[in-house]
């Protein structure tokens, strides 16, 4: 995280967004309790996530996480790290490919890179694509995607500066 993000609470303006800046989370493991409650709150009632018998026998040989379950802990992670909070309009759209099983037990990562930008001044900011990749702990991409966000500009008497596009946004470490 920046200095700046970590320091005040705010997220990056508009205008931190510089194409290529990359921004990394922390992991989060998956557990049975997170499918069992996404289960409820979706209505998906799935036996691929389930039904443990069930799930032994198919081709994955156990219970699986939800796609859309995995992608909203993504988001999670995401916002976790304060670079959208405060400055973020809108999620304005995704998509996302659903490259590999999550298994209970699992840890999922996101990797993501600003690709492009588009200034919206009349909405007092302009849209972010990220390129998005959910990674497991073997570094393999279990979703990849493109993320759409609306983010604020930075007000005129702020007096804040861009970040450096060498800086990058990264989950604290031992050393934070």
């Amino acid at each position: 995280m920046t200095e700046r993000a970590s320091r005040y609470g705010q997220g990056l303006w508009f205008e931190e967004f510089i194409e290529g800046l990359p921004i990394r989370t922390r992991g989060r493991t998956i557990t049975e309790a997170d499918l069992v409650a996404f289960a409820g709150l979706s209505g998906d009632f799935n036996p691929m996530h389930t039904d443990a018998c069930y799930a032994e026998t198919t081709q994955f040989g156990a219970r699986i996480a939800h796609g859309a379950l995995v992608f909203s802990m993504a988001t999670g992670l995401a916002y976790q790290l304060g670079v959208l909070e405060g400055t973020v309009i809108a999620f304005l759209g995704f998509e996302m490919k659903l490259r590999a099983p999550v298994y209970i037990g699992d840890t999922i990562r996101v990797e993501a890179s600003v690709s492009k930008r588009r200034p919206m001044p009349a909405a007092g900011g302009g849209i972010v694509t990220l390129d998005v990749k959910v990674l497991n702990q073997r570094d393999e991409a279990v979703q990849k995607g493109e993320w759409t966000i609306m983010v604020r500009s930075r007000p005129e008497d702020s007096g804040a500066q861009p970040i450096a596009q060498s800086e990058s946004q990264s989950a604290p470490t031992d050393a934070d």
